[in-house]
């Protein structure tokens, strides 16, 4: 026999489960607790106390056995004297005085003969029956494939219910309502160019919006200050993160499937069956229980009577306890049916935080499906306020609002400062890389002049940066960045540069496109789609005053937005990693232009559009698959066209039309495929720069002496052997490289170089210096780059003057 300790372990549900337990699960749980007593008092009467009593019924009585049964008996022993007394007919059985023995024979074979089957096991049925519903009711907390889920939820459900950050996150939304309902009362209206809502930003007449694209600004209340609750320690912070990320994994986890909605559906509907079946056959046992049993246990040969009439000492009770059993059973069972229509009569496999968003800030709460979804019903018949408390975790504004907290804890304004530097340009520049978002004490840095922000998840720039009133350069790397209203003016009209490095042209912030005071604008990025089809960037005609456009992409064709910028662009680069481009019709109508550079682009010959460019100043074609420039001729309508550059291809003569271009002043050849220089190349009167190095020249002409201009005169990495005397007509000249080359000796009149700064002589075949490098006064031993053992053959006194004057720069 099992013991009330024993049977109740079985139902025995963690605490931390009730709040998946709705109020007709607790009922049922009482009822089968009710019925496992029932049937265990039951059973312990009927081990106890059980037994029948028969006496023996004479055959000629003309009685009927119900007759017999309704008929009130002598409770007297029969003898055999009475027997004759009143007539009766002898016993033919044994006579062994052993009428006790005998009568106790006959109630144990009575009991097993006469006594029908339910009589003698119903409270053990009882028994097994709840023991069944009570292990069906909890089947789906101890499951493996379920409670695992549960296990979990109900983890992440209690930490989320008591985090500070949910009781911090639900205060500053009542306190937000609060202020907002203030202003409706007192009638006050927020400023036009300050919108709370999206709806707002895009009805507001100031908000920059534009043409039939639907470009919005963040409406995240961007002036309204909320009153700082309690801060969050940096535990708690850390906490409330650890919390989001286990919620956002959990909810992946079990809203792929509804195995826990279809288990708890499975069980309810055994235990409706289960009722049915128990309540269908018990309704017909229940009359079967009689306190009147007549016997016929074939002992006549002992006893010498063939009947017995017999009583149960315990068919009243059973018969109540039946009853009330049955009573229990239908209220079990009602409410079972009430389940199920709970189950099937809404579709518990789809939550909404329609209240949840009703009620807080929070509107971007997702709503969720499947087993996430029945086990936020499921605890919603607890308390509600634990989905509303959860829900805090779902959205992604409050994930948002805890990083900004954590982040500005964490930046302070001492700590940025230590990051602030000078850079190349000697500008004050912050650099931030991989934190989780743009720190408030930025916008008290009123002396920076360049902001780089690299690899954040979510920039928000607010009101705040109207302070910084010395910004005019913005880095966004991988940085998408929402900008309010008030932002947005403070950069439309102070921001002169920006970068912006993204994977899809959709990455580009819409506000981009309207910073109407911007000059320089870099975008590097993949500006293509899967078709190779260009995608349009958005109009640029708001860039008013832009004048230089840099582009490092994979385009196949220069966009068509950029002919916007026709009237005032002066400077388009286009950097291309190596992808073809092909179209370029559309450079003709950029007549302002004065720089462009179109690199890695794949070309194979200079583009024709580029020869319509009056106005081009400086023209690089660096990093192409150029192999020919005959078409160099035409650039002698470019006149202004001053700088050249043609580095890097595959080029193998120079045209003799190359003297055609009276303007050039600088030319770059470096890098291709030149084995000889035409006389012509030297024939451009304002040419003070001429790259050459990285070919395979073996000779250079004599013609190089009419360059009366030239400065920089640079042939490293050749085949050059002998240099010519002409070289050294070129006064001017200040930077001079010849190095890996074959050259092996210098002409003594390297000396007429007064103004030489810069000599390149490395890698060559020289046995000695010539002493006459003492005659260049502005040559210091930092811009002599030779070998050490060639240095200390030069006379001494010209090593100590070098040394001297180079010594003198440094500490100058």
């Amino acid at each position: 026999m099992f013991t009330l300790t024993e049977v109740a372990s079985l139902n025995d549900v963690q605490p931390t489960y009730r709040i998946l337990k709705p109020w007709w699960d607790v009922f049922m749980d009482y009822i089968s607790v009710v019925m496992l007593m029932l049937a265990i008092f039951a059973g312990t009467m009927q081990l106890t106390k059980d037994q029948v009593l028969c006496l023996p019924i004479h055959e000629g009585d003309g009685m009927t056995d119900e007759q017999r049964c309704n008929h009130v008996t002598e409770t007297q022993s029969p003898a055999l004297k009475e027997s004759k007394a009143l007539g009766q007919p002898q016993p033919t059985g044994v006579k062994t005085d052993l009428d006790f023995q005998q009568y106790v024979f006959v109630n144990q074979m009575c009991y097993h003969v006469a006594l029908p089957w339910y009589s003698k096991y119903f409270p053990y049925l009882a028994l097994i029956h709840t023991i069944v519903l009570m292990v069906s009711s909890n089947f789906w907390f101890k499951y493996p494939k379920t409670s695992s889920k549960i296990e979990h939820f109900v983890s992440i459900l209690g930490r989320c219910f008591e985090s500070p950050w949910t009781t911090k996150a639900l205060s500053e939304t009542a306190c937000e309502d609060s202020e907002e309902n203030k202003q409706r009362r007192t009638g006050q209206s927020l400023p036009k160019h300050i919108s709370t809502s999206s709806e707002d930003d895009s009805s507001s007449p100031t908000t920059p919006m534009l043409p039939n694209t639907g470009v919005k600004f963040s409406g995240e209340r961007p002036v309204i200050e909320v009153p700082s609750m309690t801060i969050l320690d940096k535990k708690d912070g850390e906490q409330a993160k650890a919390l989001f990320e286990k919620v956002r994994k959990f909810r992946t986890h079990v809203e792929d499937s509804d195995f826990i909605y279809k288990l708890y559906v499975v069980q309810t509907v055994i235990k409706t069956l289960k009722f049915i079946l128990i309540l269908s056959y018990t309704s017909t046992f229940v009359h079967t229980i009689d306190f009147c049993h007549v016997c016929r246990p074939q002992v006549t040969h002992l006893t010498g009577y063939m009947k017995f009439q017999c009583t149960h000492n315990m068919a009243f009770m059973l018969y109540k306890l039946l009853v009330s059993y049955m009573v229990l059973l239908g209220i079990y069972g009602l409410v079972c049916l009430y389940t199920l229509f709970w189950l099937f009569r809404r579709p518990l496999k789809e939550y909404s935080f329609e209240k949840v968003r009703e009620e807080s800030s929070f509107s971007d709460i997702p709503d969720v499906k499947n087993d996430f979804a029945f086990l936020l019903h499921m605890v919603d018949q607890y308390d509600q306020l634990y989905s509303k408390r959860f829900g805090v975790f779902l959205s992604e504004v409050s994930e948002n609002k805890l990083r900004e907290i954590s982040l500005n804890h964490e930046w302070t304004l001492e700590k940025l400062r230590q990051h602030v530097c000078r850079n190349a340009q000697d500008k004050v520049e912050l650099h931030l890389f991989m934190i989780s978002g743009l720190p408030d004490a930025v916008f008290d840095l009123t002396d920076l002049e360049v902001l780089k922000l690299e690899l954040i998840p979510e920039v928000r720039i607010k009101a705040k940066i109207s302070q910084m009133t010395n910004l005019r350069e913005l880095h966004f790397c991988h940085c998408p960045a929402k900008v309010e209203q008030t932002a947005f003016s403070f950069l439309r009209d102070n921001l002169r540069c920006l970068h912006v490095k993204f994977t899809d042209v959709a990455e580009i912030p819409s506000w981009v496109y309207l910073l109407r005071s911007l000059k320089e604008l870099y975008l590097v990025g993949n500006l293509n789609s899967e078709n190779n089809k260009m995608i349009a960037l958005e109009s640029l005609r708001e860039l008013r005053h832009l004048k230089i456009l840099h582009l490092k992409s994979n385009l196949t064709k220069i966009p068509t937005n950029i002919t916007d910028l026709s009237p005032h662009l002066m400077r388009l680069v286009v950097h291309n990693d190596g992808t073809k481009l092909v179209v370029l019709n559309s450079l003709k109508k950029m007549l302002s232009l004065a720089e462009l550079e179109l690199q890695n682009c794949d070309l194979e010959r200079i583009p024709h559009a580029i020869f319509s460019l009056t106005n081009l100043q400086e023209l690089d074609l660096k990093s192409n698959s150029i192999r020919t420039i005959e078409e160099i001729i035409s650039f002698q309508h470019l006149k202004r066209l001053m700088c050249l550059k043609l580095w890097h291809n595959k080029i193998t003569a120079i045209p003799v039309s190359i003297n055609m271009v009276k303007s050039l002043e600088l030319l770059y050849l470096s890098h291709n495929h030149l084995e000889s220089l035409p006389a012509q190349l030297f024939q451009l009167p304002k040419l003070r720069h001429l790259d050459v190095g990285h070919n395979s020249i073996v000779v250079i002409p004599i013609e190089v002496g009419f360059l009366q201009n030239l400065q920089h005169f640079a042939i490293t990495a050749n085949k050059v052997e002998v240099l010519p005397k002409q070289l050294f007509k070129c006064v001017k000249l200040r930077t001079l490289c010849l190095g890996q080359n074959s050259i092996s000796e210098i002409p003594d009149k390297i000396g007429h170089l007064a103004l030489l700064t810069q000599l390149e002589l490395k890698g060559n075949c020289l046995d000695r210096l010539p002493s006459q490098l003492g005659q260049c006064r502005l040559l210091h031993r930092n811009g002599l780059s030779v070998e050490d053992h060639l240095f200390d053959t030069l006379p001494l006194e010209v090593k100590e003057t070098i040394s001297q004057e180079s010594s003198a720069s440094f500490s100058g």
